[in-house]
C-alpha cells in the first residue's frame, strides 16, 4: 500500500482468489475494468475504469467514481448531470483484475452521455454486407 494506492499489492494466487483481502489487479496503466448495472434489473449501462483513487473514493462515499481516459481525470459519475450512481454492491472477479458495480441511478435512470438508459443502445446484426449497427 502507498499513498497514491492505498490496496495491498495481490499475494498469492490462492490469497487471490480465495482470500478475503481486495486487492485489486490494476493493469500497467493503473487502471481496472468496471463495469456497471442497474441493481434492481441487473442490465448492464456501463463499462468504465477506475484509478485506486476512483475505487478508494467509491468505497469512501458509496457513489462511484471512474478514471476518464479520455479526459485524464478522476470523474463523479452524475456530478454534471444529475445521474449520480448510489452503490449497493461491489464484486470483483476471481483474479481480481475486473470490478462489477451494481447501483442506483438517480435522477431519470440514464447512464450514458447521449442521454440513454445504457451505453449498450446498439446491437450488431450480420447480413451479406457485413456487420452493422442498429439502434434499439
Amino acid at each position: 500500500m502507498t499513498a497514491t494506492n492505498p490496496f495491498p499489492p495481490p499475494g498469492s494466487k490462492t490469497e487471490l482468489e480465495e482470500g478475503s483481502v481486495l486487492s485489486p489487479r490494476f493493469g500497467a496503466d493503473g487502471l481496472v475494468t468496471c463495469i456497471t448495472t442497474e441493481a434492481a434489473t441487473g442490465e448492464i449501462l456501463m463499462v468504465a475504469y477506475m484509478n485506486s483513487e476512483a475505487l478508494a473514493k467509491t468505497l469512501e462515499t458509496g457513489e462511484a467514481w471512474y478514471w476518464s481516459r479520455s479526459r485524464g481525470e478522476l470523474w463523479h459519475k452524475g456530478a454534471t448531470s444529475g445521474q449520480v450512481q448510489t452503490v449497493l454492491e461491489i464484486r470483483t472477479d476471481c483474479d481480481q483484475d475486473a470490478l462489477l458495480l451494481k447501483v442506483k441511478v438517480a435522477g431519470d435512470g440514464g447512464c450514458c452521455h447521449t442521454g440513454r438508459r445504457s451505453c449498450f443502445y446498439r446491437r450488431v446484426e450480420m447480413s451479406a454486407d457485413g456487420p452493422s449497427l442498429v439502434i434499439d
